[in-house]
């Protein structure tokens, strides 16, 4: 639909188009207020879910994929200096953050849903808190300035998943694509094989990280310059004020969206890098980085609402780059659909080998001997 407007148009587009996360933030209390006086309030909960994975997959095949990559000497000097991308992304953080206490004081006291209408909030908001405030989490912590730092920890420890911060930067960007990182999916392994690997040992690499920065300094790891102390913290502040505001109940509906948020993360996790390895040098060590080792999908609709995420290939290449001027390349493994897309085709793993393997064996066609026992689930 887009794929032949001039790149200027697009780029100007998008600048206004990145505010789309503000739909499904909004689609919490909207799927709220209509469930009022319906006929079938237990079934408005499940509004946002719904659209996320039912109907934004079919969206991005509309609307199409986004050709546009900004100029690399005049267009990505100006746009990195350009403040708005920052503050649109900082937005985030209070919005979210409000809709998550909102949320679970309508999870309590609203008494026309049943067990299934709280289950559906439950997914939903914690659908939101995923998409969007890991995503934008994950832009933010790999920035240098402390306020998008501490923006980008907070958002993680409101989903109890503050690990992230430290793994994903020190550890997952150095073995990416590589046997050493748990989450870098192998060709053959299930989704539900990858998950419980991925929990635990992405948990442990964090504060085995952490230690390890402390031990250079002289410092014990349980020491209260340990960043992970003072985020895990803050998601026990978290949960004890549900407690404290809404009882029990409470408790149930913050761990619930944040395991929801942080088990779609994990999911993306598995899309992003599933099969793709790099090769062990003669030295002994991997080759370096490169666009080849991430899949890549260029949907319009769904980068706009995952600030770009889905470039994911220029990300791996180059993790400094702010959203905004991350790179399309056309020689990077492609994703058939969006991200949306491919969580559900994730959740039916014959579905998903169906689709994606062959797309492996493809692009190590000539070279089928990458894909050994080392690179394949066991």
């Amino acid at each position: 639909m887009f794929e032949r407007l001039p790149s200027n148009w697009m780029l100007a587009l998008k600048k206004v188009g990145y505010w789309i996360w503000l739909i499904p933030v909004a689609g919490i209390p909207m799927s709220f207020y209509w469930s009022l006086d319906s006929s079938h309030p237990n079934a408005w909960p499940w509004l946002v879910i719904t659209v996320v994975f039912g109907v934004i997959p079919i969206l991005d095949a509309i609307v199409g994929r986004d050709p546009a990559n900004p100029d690399e000497a005049e267009q990505v000097p100006e746009m990195e200096r350009q403040d708005y991308y920052q503050v649109l992304s900082l937005a985030t953080v209070p919005l979210l953050l409000g809709m998550l206490v909102w949320s679970g004081w309508v999870f309590i006291h609203h008494e026309d849903w049943n067990w299934v209408g709280r289950l559906g909030w439950l997914l939903s908001v914690g659908t939101v808190m995923g998409a969007i405030g890991i995503t934008v989490s994950h832009e933010l912590i790999h920035k240098d300035p402390k306020i998008e730092q501490n923006a980008g920890g907070l958002l993680l420890a409101a989903v109890c998943y503050a690990g992230f911060k430290v793994e994903h930067v020190r550890g997952h960007h150095v073995h990416v694509s590589t046997p050493e990182d748990a989450s870098s999916s192998r060709y053959g392994q299930s989704l539900y094989a990858f998950l419980p690997h991925a929990y635990k040992h992405n948990f442990l690499n964090a504060w085995q990280l952490e230690a390890e920065r402390l031990k250079r300094k002289g410092l014990p790891a349980l020491h209260w310059r340990n960043e992970l102390i003072w985020w895990y913290a803050i998601s026990a502040a978290f949960t004890a004020g549900f407690g404290l505001a809404f009882g029990w109940l409470g408790v149930l509906f913050f761990l619930g969206q944040s395991a929801m948020a942080f088990t779609l993360l994990e999911i993306v996790n598995y899309v992003e890098h599933y099969g793709l390895h790099r090769r062990k040098l003669e030295n002994g060590r991997y080759e370096r980085t490169s666009p080849e080792h991430s899949w890549n999908s260029n949907f319009l609709l769904t980068n706009l609402f995952l600030f770009h995420l889905q470039r994911h290939s220029d990300h791996h290449a180059y993790a400094k780059r702010r959203y905004q001027v991350l790179r399309h390349f056309e020689d990077s493994p492609q994703l058939p659909n969006g991200y949306a897309g491919m969580i559900v085709l994730a959740l039916i793993p014959p579905l998903w080998r169906a689709v994606m393997d062959p797309r492996v064996r493809a692009y190590y066609a000539g070279e089928e001997h990458q894909l050994t026992e080392s690179q394949q689930a066991a």
